[in-house]
């Protein structure tokens, strides 16, 4: 059983906290789980990422994680799945493991009439070349934090401030400017449905802790 649970807008820093605290308590008994979020307007850099790549922040504030990935954007309207999953337990690698990610995210598109695809040589997820997911995880001791980020609806504006992911002219898109209409409780069904067809097992919708 994987348990899902939606914050809704939450503070990126508290939320990370959090995160490093269950990963680092969980036990080989707990159930792998999926926090559903957003968060207030912030820049976030990976560990391996280079500041050049935020070119006019203005008076988005920039915050440094400890996940993979270079730097991009979050927002309100962008809907952040992270997944807190014991990939040892699930016999899977780092890059399967992201590729299970993608999988999903490409899986709940289609349910809204998109064809999206992954980019091995760039992680995310894409609609005609332009990032409609981002993607940038942390696994320690075999249990992954961090996850994905899609955009939904948010102010695509603040992804001309930066290089998305590192790479300069990289086009953004969201569901809104593709004109695609949907509820952000349905794509959370979406994204839920997808990991039980995937992993053959149930996601049961849990109350959110406090954060």
């Amino acid at each position: 059983m994987i348990i899902s649970r939606d914050f809704g807008l939450v503070d990126i820093n508290a939320c990370w906290e959090q995160m490093k605290q269950f990963t680092d308590n969980r036990d080989s008994q707990t159930h792998d789980e999926i926090w559903f979020v957003e968060h207030k307007p912030v820049y976030t850099l990976g560990l391996n990422s280079d500041i050049k790549h935020i070119i006019n922040p203005k008076d988005i504030p920039i915050v440094k994680l400890d996940r993979g990935g270079q730097v991009t954007y979050h927002g309100p309207g962008q809907l952040i799945m992270y997944t807190l999953f014991d990939i040892a337990r699930l016999e899977y690698s780092i890059r399967r493991f992201i590729e299970l990610i993608e999988k999903v995210t490409i899986e709940a598109l289609a349910c809204c009439k998109l064809a999206a695809a992954g980019n091995r040589n760039a992680p995310g997820v894409y609609v005609d070349s332009k990032k409609i997911a981002s993607l940038g995880i942390r696994v320690k001791k075999g249990r992954s934090y961090h996850g994905v980020a899609i955009n939904h609806n948010p102010d695509l504006g603040p992804f001309n401030g930066i290089n998305p992911c590192g790479y300069e002219g990289m086009r953004v898109t969201s569901l809104q400017e593709l004109n695609i209409s949907i509820e952000r409780s349905d794509l959370m069904d979406y994204l839920e449905s997808a990991y039980q067809k995937m992993l053959n097992t149930e996601v049961v919708r849990y109350d959110p802790l406090v954060i």
